[in-house]
Formats: structure tokens, C-alpha cells, sequence
């Protein structure tokens, strides 16, 4: 057995077992690949170029065994999360695996509870106060609910007064929407629907130009535009 296929088996077991992404320096250091202690402690986001050594070594491991999975038609792949990399299925067998774990709808966040996840996601760290500015009701059970599901946390304290609490997401939450960083979370501009297509104003006829009488000055033909139909002059 070769070294590069020992040590893609062995990144494989470390991978399928752990219960959280972790990063390509983190499995280097629990394979006993590092040598430096310092580097063997340091577990942060490996996403980026890197040179020779353990860590690239890592890295073409799992390039490796994702073209195993591809090639064999798996129905999973590993794949860069929250600052790290896990095993995660295709998209394509969500239904199935959430029949298995017994998801139910009623475990589904509500309309409100997506919209506060959103509004904290584009601007945390964020204070209740303006988050329910900008939803427009009091948002405190469903922020307790974003909590309990472990979404969101509280970031930090604002420098004011009372240094009321911010609020901000959690790795649970990249786990979850499967955001390798907080970075790829979609931009206003992809968000946004296309705008339909205006059908082209068929000409008007001279008849109907001749029927509609012009205004006295472009003052009137405002006011004119901007009354509301159906209002007289009964004051």
C-alpha cells in the first residue's frame, strides 16, 4: 500500500467519524503529522494556497477521495463548511435523510424566525433595538428560538448606554446552510428577481391624440396625474 493511499484512508476515517467540520491543519494534526506544537494547536480556516507540507498534503487527500466518490456515483462528497470540511450527502437525497431523522414541519423555522436570521446574518453583529426597527414588531421569543436552535449568540455588548447585547450567528448556522464562511452568504443583487420584461406601448392612434385635451402648463398635468380617481371637488 502506497504512502498517498494510506494517508487518503486514514483522512477518510478522521473525516466520516468526526461529529464537526474540521479544518485540513486540524486532521494533519491528529494524523501526527505536525511537528511544530504551535502549528498542531493552531486549528483556523485552512481556506486559502498553502505550500508543501502536511497541510497540502491534507488537502490532495481529499481532492482524491472526492474523485473516488464521483467516479464510484456516491451518493456524498467532503466538502468545505463552516471554516472546515465534512462529509455531507447531495442535495439530491435531502428528502430521504429527512425522513430518517423524523423531521417533522412543525420543526421548520417559521416565516418570522427566517426573516430575523436573515436580518441578523447581513448585519450582525446587530442590537435587538434595531433588528425590531427593522422588522417592525417585537422580535425577543423568536430571538429565544434562534437561540435554543443554537443559530444565533450573542456577539458582544455595544459601547453605550446600558451596553445592551448584539446579536450575531454561529458556526451551527454555517453547518447548517451550508456556508463555508460568512463571505458566501448570497448578495443583495442575486437575491433580487428579474425584472419582467415591459411589453412596448402600441402607438396611439391620431384620433385618440386629438381626444385628450392639453394641459394649461405642466403644473396642472401633475396634479392631474397624482389625484387620486374618483375624488371631486366637494370641499
Amino acid at each position: 500500500m502506497s504512502d498517498d493511499h494510506d494517508l487518503k484512508l486514514r483522512v477518510e476515517a478522521v473525516v466520516m467519524t468526526a461529529d464537526r467540520p474540521l479544518g485540513e491543519r486540524k486532521i494533519a494534526s491528529i494524523l501526527d503529522l505536525l511537528t511544530d506544537a504551535r502549528e498542531a494547536d493552531d486549528d483556523s480556516d485552512d481556506d486559502g494556497p498553502v505550500g508543501p507540507g502536511p497541510v497540502a498534503s491534507i488537502r490532495e487527500a481529499i481532492e482524491a477521495l472526492n474523485e473516488d466518490y464521483d467516479a464510484a456515483n456516491r451518493s456524498f462528497r467532503i466538502e468545505r463548511v463552516a471554516g472546515g470540511l465534512q462529509v455531507l450527502t447531495l442535495p439530491e437525497y435531502a428528502a430521504d435523510i429527512a425522513r430518517l431523522k423524523g423531521v417533522r414541519q412543525q420543526s421548520r423555522l417559521s416565516q418570522a424566525a427566517l426573516e430575523t436570521l436573515a436580518i441578523i446574518a447581513y448585519r450582525q453583529p446587530i442590537l435587538r433595538a434595531d433588528l425590531e426597527s427593522i422588522r417592525g414588531v417585537a422580535s425577543g421569543e423568536v430571538l429565544r428560538g434562534l437561540m435554543e436552535r443554537r443559530l444565533v449568540r450573542i456577539a458582544g455588548r455595544a459601547e453605550e448606554v446600558g451596553r445592551p447585547m448584539l446579536y450575531g450567528t454561529t458556526r451551527e448556522f454555517l453547518e447548517v446552510f451550508g456556508l463555508a464562511t460568512l463571505d458566501d452568504l448570497p448578495q443583495a443583487k442575486e437575491l433580487r428577481p428579474a425584472a419582467p420584461k415591459q411589453k412596448e406601448a402600441a402607438p396611439e392612434s391620431d384620433a385618440q391624440v386629438e381626444a385628450e385635451p392639453e394641459p394649461t402648463n405642466p403644473a396642472e398635468a401633475s396634479v392631474a396625474e397624482a389625484q387620486p380617481a374618483g375624488t371631486g371637488d366637494d370641499d
